[in-house]
């Protein structure tokens, strides 16, 4: 039987990745209302020359946010290196890590800039504490986005939807510029979920957002599909019993 989409469109779906040519398809793409990236993503890709990748990028991608991220441990380096990747466009946001890889806090620094006018997208966030501390710097500050990892927390086994809630509260409570991201999505139904709590923004890697399209799939008819692709990959490997 048919059923009605669980997407709306409330939920804006950000892509998540490094390579240029999946990167500059997905702007392309009506769902797509923008894009990250982070290092590891650019380093799986093969991306030698961190700035001449991102600004290869921005020649084609001129309107929709889209975030690059920090790379630096010294928070001094990290400041410099965040004003000069906002001074590459109007639609960038600036990825700041809640803690440098030391644990110790962003969040000064995040403040400073935020209320400086640079549009932040504070990432790597997965606890209560550090997403009020980071709402708190935000505060009065530029439009920014909190990324807090729900993928990540699934990872561990606790349900993420309780703290991505709490975390909703907070943004809203504290100043509407705030937008939280739920990151780290694993499964098409992240989407879904993510839209139904009030998340602002997820992202979603491209084969998540190409699933989208089964979101109104009769279960029947890709149950048959299923048993279809069984029986064609059985003969094709020329099973015999």
């Amino acid at each position: 039987m048919a059923t009605h989409s669980p997407f709306s469109g409330k939920i804006k779906i950000f892509s998540d990745g490094a390579d240029k040519k999946a990167m500059l398809e997905m702007n392309q793409n009506p769902l797509v209302k923008g894009l990250t990236t982070n290092p590891t993503l650019m380093k799986k890709s093969g991306i030698t020359d961190y700035v001449i990748f991102c600004k290869e990028i921005l020649k084609e991608i001129k309107v929709k946010p889209i975030s690059f991220e920090v790379f630096a441990d010294n928070f001094n380096e990290m400041k410099r290196q965040a004003l000069e990747i906002a001074s590459w466009g109007e639609n960038v946001y600036v990825k700041i890590p809640i803690t440098n890889s030391e644990g110790e806090s962003s969040l000064p620094l995040i403040k400073e800039l935020s209320h400086s006018g640079v549009k932040l997208n504070v990432t790597a966030v997965l606890t209560l504490e550090q997403s009020w501390g980071a709402c708190q710097a935000l505060k009065g500050g530029a439009p920014s986005i909190l990324s807090v990892f729900a993928g990540r927390i699934a990872d561990t086994g606790r349900d993420p939807l309780p703290l991505m809630q709490a975390c909703l509260e907070m943004c809203v409570t504290n100043d509407k510029n705030i937008e939280l991201l739920w990151a780290s999505s694993r499964e098409a139904l992240n989407i879904v979920q993510a839209e139904q709590m009030g998340c602002h923004i997820i992202t979603a890697t491209n084969d998540l957002i190409k699933k989208m399209s089964m979101f109104n799939k009769d279960l029947t008819q890709l149950s048959l599909e299923t048993v279809r692709m069984f029986k064609t990959d059985a003969e094709s490997a020329g099973y015999s019993l």
